[in-house]
């Protein structure tokens, strides 16, 4: 089922994305060489706090017992998404990595000035509302080609977020990712896909970056809808693979990937990108 906000609701996911883009954009800023992912989790887990904020992929259960061990997500290279942002992992010149996560926001825990008129989130204990983001990133200096995957990457994210209006449909989202990569000679990941999001961490509906059959119910948009769009991309085969390990999607053949992600909030008059 589709959980479409209030315009109040949609009033707090907004404060929740001003706070989640600029926690991302100090986190953007400490990528360098030598730094390790393990310090780009400790910074995030301070500025996360300090916000008045819960790291909501912290601790999420990721099936047979097993939880995902950090706030953030630091995929780096071939790695997709879900790769945990380890202590020991250091950072290289001509790598690119993808920092990705999810804030809940505000808590409604007795310890932070919340305005009254702001609505409580029913589904969670905590009250505070969800928003998603990503950002890919180099290391140092990187290739022509990386940068290129970037450029087209971030451009496939902005042109889906133009089709995000009510009466279009989410392969018209689709459609304007993956014609744009591929025009490109880059390839779009079909395994992993966006969601809702907004009142939990991953919601109705999926949001495909290919253009997709019968399998994914296209959904016509209406006001109230809140969309994670996240292309995620790859120089090489779009075909990945799960590492049981660490949780971590990596390309079959090696090649590099590419994400980037807003949460988007429909709306009569269009849309409002919540992370902007």
């Amino acid at each position: 089922m589709i959980i479409k906000k209030t315009k109040q609701e949609i009033e707090v996911l907004r404060e929740s994305g001003k706070v989640l883009r600029s926690i991302m954009d100090n986190l953007c800023e400490a990528v360098k060489p030598g730094v390790f992912t393990g310090d780009l989790e400790t910074l995030a887990c301070k500025l996360i706090k300090e916000a008045g904020a819960r790291p909501a992929q912290k601790n999420f259960p990721m099936g047979g017992g097993l939880v995902f061990p950090t706030a953030i997500i630091t995929a780096v290279n071939d790695e997709v998404v879900h790769a945990p942002a380890l202590p020991s992992r250091e950072l290289n010149s001509g790598d690119i990595v993808s920092i990705d996560f999810v804030i809940e926001y505000p808590l409604h825990d007795g310890k932070t000035d919340i305005p009254e008129y702001w609505p409580k989130n029913p589904y969670s204990k905590l009250g505070g509302y969800y928003t998603d983001m990503s950002r890919t990133v180099p290391v140092g200096k990187i290739s022509t080609e990386l940068r290129k995957l970037l450029k087209v990457t971030k451009e496939s994210l902005d042109l889906a977020i133009d089709q995000v209006k009510p009466g279009n449909t989410l392969r018209d989202i689709a459609k304007a990712v993956q014609t744009h990569v591929e025009a490109n000679g880059f390839s779009v990941v079909r395994d992993l896909v966006g969601h809702g999001v907004g009142h939990s961490l991953h919601e109705e509906p999926h949001v495909p970056n290919y253009i997709f059959g019968a399998e994914i119910e296209n959904v016509t948009l209406e006001p109230g809808m809140v969309l994670a769009i996240e292309p995620m991309t790859t120089t090489g085969n779009f075909k990945v693979k799960e590492d049981k390990k660490t949780f971590a999607f990596k390309t079959v053949d090696g090649s590099v990937s590419a994400h980037f992600e807003h949460s988007v909030a429909v709306t009569r008059e269009g849309n409002i990108i919540l992370t902007k």
